[in-house]
């Protein structure tokens, strides 16, 4: 029997914790924890590809681009690179961990890291009105400095309003390279991790090169893209809430544990998720239901070996609780 080929998206509190300093002790013990969550998955059969955000790292790689250049002269790297860095460690901690998991439970897999470059559009209206935040936060003197120096662009920093931070593009991915290696790998039972962070964003020029593009891509987006590609059967986000809520955090908060797909985008069309958090996670389950997936899933990791765990988006209510 054929098994069914699920891609996860770990979230960013699989890897780090809002209250957390970010050692690499935290960060690999809730690695470990939501990997374990992964195995329910294994024995009920699944063929695996694992994502992740990486939010905090990358914005971490970033920062120790400016203190190595203020106080070393250590030339800084671009954007891309510093994606790709996140990929590579963030990977490497998840195929470490995973292959732990995976001895204590007796499964033996091959995990197969790939550091993955995703292609966008290089005239992508997100690039003439870039709002991903990125790195530190500066000072308005020292924001003003560094737009002129390297043409970076600046807005004030949401949380703290006392300061500027770096905002770049976050494009919607048209490509994933290697997409095809990734989906043979998988179906040949190999645990694949790919994708990472959204991708490293590039871009084909008028010449067929690869070019690297100054921006980020939102890793659920990618994620549900990369689903399509390779023709998985089902989608999963692993978040920090158990379920989708309408009116989220209100008196008539109400839980949607069954979706379907014209349910789902009424209620995202009218404003019941947030733009910044529910609402990019909620379109990429519904791009992955409406090229053809089987079921998206947004749930928190520890609620996967629970057969009533988290909320189902299909395509028709008849499927909902097959």
């Amino acid at each position: 029997m054929k098994k069914k080929l699920a891609v996860v998206a770990l979230g960013g509190n699989a890897l780090l914790r809002d209250n957390q300093a970010g050692t690499i002790d935290e960060q690999e013990q809730n690695t470990t924890e939501t990997l374990e969550n992964l195995v329910f998955l294994l024995k009920a059969g699944y063929e695996l590809v694992i994502t992740h955000g990486n939010g905090p790292q990358v914005g971490n790689i970033l920062m120790r681009n400016d203190a190595g250049e203020q106080l070393y002269n250590i030339a800084q790297m671009p954007v891309d690179v510093c994606v790709a860095d996140s990929q590579g460690g963030i990977g490497y901690m998840i195929e470490r961990m995973l292959r732990n998991v995976l001895t204590v439970h007796g499964i033996k897999k091959n995990v197969v890291c790939l550091v993955t470059q995703v292609l966008v559009d290089i005239n992508d209206p997100a690039f003439t009105d870039p709002q991903k935040r990125v790195g530190k936060v500066y000072s308005r003197e020292e924001a003003d400095l560094l737009s002129g120096k390297k043409g970076w662009i600046f807005r004030e920093e949401i949380k703290s309003k006392d300061g500027f931070r770096r905002v770049v593009a976050s494009p919607a991915p048209i490509g994933i390279m290697n997409d095809a290696i990734i989906g043979k790998l998988a179906r040949e039972g190999n645990i694949v991790i790919a994708a990472g962070g959204g991708g490293v964003p590039v871009y084909i020029d008028d010449q067929q090169n690869v070019r690297p593009a100054e921006a980020v891509i939102d890793k659920d987006m990618a994620s549900s893209y990369l689903a399509t590609r390779i023709e998985a059967d089902e989608f999963y986000i692993l978040t920090d809430v158990p379920y989708i809520y309408i009116n989220y955090k209100k008196p008539d908060q109400e839980i949607k544990e069954f979706l379907d797909y014209t349910d789902t985008l009424k209620y995202l069309n009218e404003g019941h998720f947030a733009k910044g958090s529910m609402a990019p996670k909620i379109q990429a389950c519904l791009n992955f239901i409406g090229h053809g997936g089987r079921m998206s899933v947004i749930t928190e990791a520890f609620k996967l070996a629970d057969k009533t765990y988290g909320s189902k988006i299909t395509m028709n209510y008849e499927d909902e609780r097959r």
